[in-house]
């Protein structure tokens, strides 16, 4: 059994209220507690105490990051949420400072992190089609691929010493969304992935 903290960072908007990725939490939520996991959800835009986001963060083995990308970005909310949280861990629960010592101030910057053994896992809706990413004859992201876009998300779960999982992304959700699909490629992913951290737990 794991311990898997999922974080909802939806910004919620009358076009765009976030049933997606408040569907994906719940099924998240269902397959890893049907796995054996003990799964604690926190949903951002309902509010948060920062402390109990610290506590939480160290208490988890795995943290799930699930939110729409808008503006190349996180929404404002989860960002206010980052912010927040991961400053006020600085003190010593999530962070020692940011690795430099007073003896090599230019060398080892972010490697203060303190949840070494954490993993986390990057789950995320895209307005952009699939065929945006990883292709040189589109002119947007000009061959750039989903994680390339995500990795301010990634240098800020590296800077507290967090380990990736393989990312997932739904795509095309508002002008052609293929839910059904995109459930089945989560249910197997989640089903890949946390089946292999089991194992390797037990």
């Amino acid at each position: 059994m794991n311990k898997i903290l999922i974080v909802n960072g939806t910004q919620p908007y009358e076009f765009a209220p976030g049933r997606l990725n408040a569907s994906l939490v719940q099924r998240a939520q269902d397959a890893l507690a049907g796995m054996g996991h003990e799964v604690r959800v926190t949903t951002v835009a309902e509010g948060y105490d920062i402390n109990a986001e610290i506590d939480a963060h160290v208490w988890a083995d795995v943290v799930i990051m699930q939110f729409p990308v808008n503006w190349m970005g996180v929404p404002w909310v989860f960002n206010k949420y980052i912010d927040e949280v991961y400053t006020a861990g600085m003190d010593g629960r999530l962070l020692a400072g940011d690795g430099r010592t007073a003896e090599a101030p230019k060398a080892n910057y972010g490697t203060g992190g303190l949840l070494h053994g954490t993993k986390y896992m990057l789950s995320v809706t895209f307005n952009a089609p699939s065929e945006a990413f990883d292709n040189t004859a589109e002119p947007f992201f000009a061959g750039a691929s989903v994680d390339d876009l995500l990795w301010p998300m990634h240098l800020n779960a590296k800077f507290l010493a967090m380990q990736p999982l393989p990312t997932f992304a739904a795509f095309d959700v508002m002008k052609n969304p293929r839910i059904e699909q995109d459930f089945q490629r989560f249910d197997a992913h989640l089903k890949q992935h946390f089946e292999e951290i089991a194992h390797v737990a037990a």
